[in-house]
């Protein structure tokens, strides 16, 4: 039986990060953007531990893959208080009608 190599895990991690990169440049709401912010930061874990898998530098991948995920955790507490406060003052999660925000 022959073994997987690297390259497919790292295609389907460059195919999650277009879609995400896609997803993020066109919808409008702010729901959508963070799905495509968490496609891009899947991408990368899957790239972290293709290679810390596939190469011999000792790095951790699992570790990063970890903080990762914590800061993606954070990213989405802290998105969806501002957009439950978006939503508050606008009643709409479009993000066009945030050109009302400078200070």
């Amino acid at each position: 039986m022959q073994a997987i190599g690297p390259s497919p895990f790292l295609f389907i991690g460059a195919v999650l990060f277009v879609c995400g990169v896609i997803c993020m440049t066109t919808k409008r709401n702010g729901i959508g953007i963070l799905m495509g912010v968490e496609l891009v930061l899947n991408a990368a874990n899957l790239n972290f531990i293709t290679f810390s898998r596939f190469t011999p530098l000792g790095l951790d991948g699992q570790v990063f893959s970890l903080f990762v995920i914590v800061l993606a955790a954070a990213e989405a507490a802290v998105a969806l208080a501002i957009a439950l406060n978006f939503y508050n003052n606008h009643l709409t999660i479009d993000v066009d009608r945030g050109d009302e925000l400078h200070g």
